[in-house]
């Protein structure tokens, strides 16, 4: 086998593993835990490999689950399955095999309670969120578990219990962006939904009422992101940072709205996944310095 045709199925298996969405979720996992732990030991990488793992492993079931669907859409016809780089078994394997390693590396490594939340993240998109989603527009809304167990995964690893101020403001705010980050992506790519035949928010309400549900739900994330602020965060400084950007997108967004009579759809999505990976080394970065670690 040539250099070529190796780096050729690398990268066929790490398209299958949506790398792209598993390193976010790995990297919210790192918060929730250097927020219980306050430090960066050596198992913090063994978290962080386990979660990732298993989130490929979720991403390959999900390239499974819809590449009949995937076959239909511009976006997704060059997805491994439908364009025949990889075959069906072949994509049974690689999920398998990602999920047995992740599994292996989180039960080995940390209490049960850590790979229990990593799976029941796994289902929330394979079995929850997936389904739904050719049976009612409003899926994403249970399917947005996907974003807010992973910091408790890592929040368990360094462990922390399961009622507690900080981690169910960190957890909210990543649920409740998923929703508009879900929406913005329907205006962008809203058609190609209804090729596949999905049920789509698109024959339920016209492109400005989508707007404004988005906008909606843009601002409910905003609120939520200043409460982690303003009651989670120690360090003046990363508050400062924080709260800089929030103002910041609230007056970006609220400008274009009254000025405009519009939301800028790709600006506000670039804008809101901003507000996520912020919201992440902040946190990060805030619960380090406030224990000397930084």
């Amino acid at each position: 086998m040539t250099r070529a045709s190796v780096l050729s199925w690398i990268k066929i298996i790490l398209e299958l593993g949506k790398v792209r969405i598993s390193l976010p979720i790995a990297l919210s996992a790192l918060v929730g835990y250097t927020m219980k732990t306050g430090w960066l030991g050596g198992e913090v990488w063994m978290l962080m490999s386990g979660v990732f793992l298993m989130s490929c492993s979720s991403g390959a079931i999900n390239h499974i689950q819809e590449y009949k669907t995937d076959a239909l859409m511009p976006r997704t016809k060059n997805r491994p399955i439908p364009s025949g780089k990889i075959s069906l078994n072949a994509a049974i394997w690689v999920a398998i095999s990602f999920f047995a390693y992740g599994a292996f590396i989180l039960l080995t490594s940390f209490p049960p309670i850590v790979f229990v939340t990593s799976f029941l993240t796994l289902l929330a998109y394979n079995a929850i969120y997936t389904p739904l989603k050719k049976v009612t527009a409003f899926a994403v809304v249970p399917g947005s578990l996907v974003g807010a167990l992973p910091p408790y995964i890592g929040w368990f690893a360094g462990g922390g219990a399961f009622i507690d101020e900080q981690i169910i403001w960190v957890a909210l705010f990543f649920f409740i962006g998923q929703i508009p980050h879900f929406w913005l992506l329907l205006l962008m790519f809203g058609k190609e939904y209804t090729l596949a035949g999905y049920p789509s928010l698109n024959s339920v309400f016209n492109d400005n009422q989508i707007k404004r549900l988005s906008y909606t739900w843009i601002l409910a994330t905003i609120a939520t992101a200043f409460v982690v602020a303003m009651t989670v965060l120690q360090g003046s400084t990363t508050m400062f940072f924080l709260l800089i950007y929030i103002f910041y997108l609230l007056f970006s967004l609220t400008t274009g709205i009254m000025v405009k009579k519009d939301i800028p759809v790709r600006a506000s999505f670039l804008k809101l996944n901003f507000l996520y990976l912020l919201m992440m080394i902040v946190l990060i970065v805030d619960s380090l310095y406030s224990t000397g670690k930084l």
